[in-house]
């Protein structure tokens, strides 16, 4: 699965929609589209950022294994 794909599900799966996801990383929400798309290329602060939002590893977002573990085992803020 390409990491951009791993994207839209974790939004999805979490109940975000694009806009929310464009906010948390001060971007504009078609721009945020297009990382779900696969037509640009995430920076490496925006996946931390996210992996951070959604608590799972940067392993799991960037598609390199199917195991979604958990960075934090309690709730935290960004």
């Amino acid at each position: 699965m390409e990491y951009w794909q791993r994207l839209r599900d974790l939004r999805e799966d979490r109940d975000f929609k694009q806009e929310d996801i464009a906010k948390i990383l001060e971007i504009d929400t078609s721009y945020y589209g297009k990382y779900e798309r696969g037509l640009h290329e995430m920076k490496i602060w925006q996946i931390i950022k996210l992996c951070l939002v959604y608590n799972v590893c940067s392993d799991y977002v960037l598609g390199l294994t199917n195991e979604p573990k958990p960075l934090f085992t309690k709730e935290v803020s960004t």
